[in-house]
């Protein structure tokens, strides 16, 4: 198993690719800390890993507050002993332009984006010392390289997410904790259910689909669970400071 013997906090992991990255490390070996302000879907999550014969506990956690990462840390190490991966999948998506976009929307998203990675090493970092190292994975997006009006918040703060990973690398390589993101493309979650829901913004997400040169269709969050699954394991014990990217070769 690559992460056997791991204990892993995966926050977002109510649905989407949080949940898919939660069984693809529970299936390898890992325990899980299951992390979301989505409490049904967290459980559930937990449940399923724990039919798989993993181990896995909920905590609800709101990534963008200090004191609530701070217990997801705790909480972690008092039932499992250890932290060894943190991957802050957790995220926040709007759409709108910026000359309308209200200012607690903004806040919101770079909140839940960029300003809970800086929580994750705050607290996360010293249970990492104590272990001799460990791995940091931040879910940026691929939509850094395919600006489109109507996502300046969005696409801003991911482009945040991949600045702050390559810092943090540097800043934590001493540690031996490795930093890097994973930048999806268009995946099947349910951020693309809502887009689909609507019929302009469905006729939108078509024409992105049409141009992803792989299979023509969306990424599965399992494929990027996979990626992830690479990022956390010894496989890529010299690998720090990359961003990832899985977009079906959509950036070609």
């Amino acid at each position: 198993m690559r992460l056997a013997n791991k204990v892993a906090i995966i926050t977002g992991a109510a649905s989407g690719i949080g949940r898919a990255s939660a069984d693809v490390f529970a299936r390898e070996g890992a325990r899980i800390a299951v992390a979301d302000i989505n409490d049904a879907g967290g459980e559930e999550t937990v449940t399923a890993i724990r039919a798989d014969g993993g181990e896995a506990v909920f905590v609800h956690t709101d990534v963008s507050r200090a004191s609530e990462v701070e217990r997801l840390v705790k909480v972690t190490k008092e039932k499992f002993g250890k932290i060894d991966i943190f991957f802050n999948n957790a995220g926040a998506f709007e759409v709108d332009m910026l000359k309308i976009m209200e200012e607690e929307v903004w806040d919101r998203v770079y909140a839940v984006d960029v300003k809970s990675i800086f929580f994750s090493v705050k607290y996360a970092v010293p249970e990492m010392r104590k272990v001799g190292g460990g791995v940091i994975i931040n879910t940026a997006s691929n939509s850094v390289n395919n600006p489109t009006a109507g996502m300046c918040c969005y696409i801003s703060a991911k482009s945040a997410v991949i600045a702050l990973t390559k810092v943090l690398a540097v800043e934590l390589a001493p540690d031996n904790i490795r930093v890097n993101c994973v930048s999806p493309s268009l995946t099947d979650t349910g951020i693309v259910d809502g887009i689909k829901a609507d019929s302009t913004s469905a006729e939108w997400l078509n024409e992105m689909v049409s141009r992803i040169p792989l299979g023509k269709r969306l990424i599965k969050p399992e494929e990027i669970a996979h990626a992830a699954l690479y990022l956390a394991s010894d496989e890529a014990s010299m690998t720090s400071g990359i961003n990832l990217i899985v977009d079906g070769g959509s950036g070609i």
